[in-house]
């Protein structure tokens, strides 16, 4: 089987969408098939485009067994709509004319959304190619630009919805990462033939952690950590995350000398928190660049706690960050700032602790409660790798997901009259949430 990805974000670029893609093209090459990833020169998430890569329109290299093929981005660093919105274009309309070109054929085109602007050039590709059209999607757009701000002209809104109906009704199978993102498509268009396929934690992954939890002392000295109580929150500085919750917490902390609030990776909000922390001259607080995927394991095991955080919208109760799956698989305790789904995952695996999303004072509590119980630490480590790694294995979602793609090609896939496939990708059942765990109140946190 011949399959394209088609995809803004791929490595070397750090981020959910370039570490989950890359992870399921290597898995399908490895079962066989031919893989051929389009995407753009890489810019994610500093909005530059990388060393290496300056002064080219497209270019052709090998990933593993994969043929990577790069075109020309409009990058910004711009936070404003219109600057997004051109290098978002951009790379749609040139994506479809260098695949037009350059690649000779293909049985799937797999495209990632959003940008939504992406997934009419991969149906034009498949049309061209005489491919299936299967969508990939990893957020629910408009909706999620309504909700957050970003997007309120209703002239414009009307055609992104209209376009996203259509899209639906013409894809030959609609994936998405979540239950809530399954449910979007099934209300836009009930008959598209739709299956769940969640991120989740790669097998090696969870090798590697293995590999150098023994290093762990180690690692922590050559990262100046010492002793210390490192709670870390890893992956894009971006407005989804509400990352300001976390500095306002470490300002209520900064009483606990051995404690340290890290943060690694790089994005928009990025400037503006470390204006925060000068703002407020606190020392406890560190923030480290972006990390490449083969050295998250070693960021991981060096930490005490993780913290995933949302911000509160309706919106992300339909939402799965990808890091809740890294930090669990790790065996890192979660303090997870989350709701819907994200919540019940956490709750159902034992792994950590939920709180309200934004709210500062109530992860002060989860964070105090951590440092004062090694034993509950432990607990919730070997409970949350447990869950992980027996439900949301990256090589099994990855060979159920082949044989979806297998019956797409041959156009043999079983759907009921609203949509559902009869061998849809499982990923697993929420159990009963556990127990909370918290059980300091917000007086002690004060009076500490």
């Amino acid at each position: 089987m011949r399959i394209l990805f088609l995809t803004q974000y791929f490595p070397p670029e750090t981020g959910a969408p370039s570490n989950r893609l890359s992870d399921l093209a290597d898995r399908l090459a490895n079962l066989g098939h031919q893989v051929t990833v389009l995407t753009a020169l890489p810019n994610y998430p500093q909005g530059v485009i990388f060393d290496g890569y300056r002064g080219h329109f497209m270019m052709t290299e090998k990933r593993n067994s994969i043929q990577v093929i790069r075109s020309w981005i409009f990058a910004t660093q711009s936070k404003k709509f219109l600057p997004k919105l051109v290098n978002y274009f951009s790379f749609a309309i040139l994506s479809c004319l260098v695949g037009a070109f350059t690649v000779k054929s293909t049985d799937i085109v797999f495209v990632e959304s959003p940008p939504l602007f992406l997934a009419v050039s991969g149906y034009l590709l498949a049309r061209i190619k005489r491919a299936k059209f299967v969508m990939n999607i990893s957020d629910l757009w408009p909706e999620s630009a309504i909700a957050l701000g970003v997007l309120r002209n209703p002239r414009v809104i009307r055609w992104s919805v209209w376009l996203e109906r259509e899209l639906y009704r013409r894809a030959d199978l609609v994936t998405g990462q979540t239950q809530g993102i399954m449910a979007g498509v099934r209300n836009r268009w009930p008959s598209a033939p739709r299956a769940l396929l969640t991120n989740g934690v790669a097998p090696e992954f969870l090798q590697q952690i293995e590999a150098v939890r023994p290093w762990r002392s180690k690692q922590r000295q050559e990262l100046g950590f010492g002793a210390k109580f490192i709670v870390a929150y890893t992956g894009v500085h971006g407005f989804s995350q509400r990352l300001e919750t976390i500095i306002r917490v470490a300002e209520l902390l900064c009483s606990y000398k051995d404690m340290q609030f890290i943060f690694w990776g790089d994005g928009p909000e990025k400037s503006g928190l470390k204006a925060m922390v000068q703002a407020k001259h606190l020392s406890n607080v560190q923030f480290f660049p972006s990390q490449p995927s083969s050295r998250m394991p070693e960021v991981l095991t060096s930490v005490d706690v993780s913290v995933v955080p949302l911000a509160r919208t309706e919106l992300f109760k339909g939402a799965l960050p990808s890091k809740l799956f890294e930090a669990l698989g790790a065996g890192v305790p979660v303090v997870a700032a989350v709701e819907g789904e994200a919540k019940s995952l956490v709750e159902a695996s034992g792994g950590g602790i939920v709180i309200e999303p934004e709210n500062a004072q109530q992860m002060a509590e989860a964070i105090i409660c951590l440092y004062r119980d090694g034993g509950l630490r432990e607990k919730l480590s070997i409970e949350g790798r447990s869950y992980v790694a027996m439900h949301y294995n990256r090589k099994t979602i990855a060979e159920r997901f082949e044989k979806l793609l297998l019956a797409v090609k041959s156009s043999s896939l079983h759907t009921s009259a609203e949509g559902n496939i009869e061998s849809e990708v499982q990923l697993g059942t929420l159990n009963s949430p556990s127990e909370k765990y918290s059980k300091y109140s917000s007086a002690e946190i004060k009076n500490v």
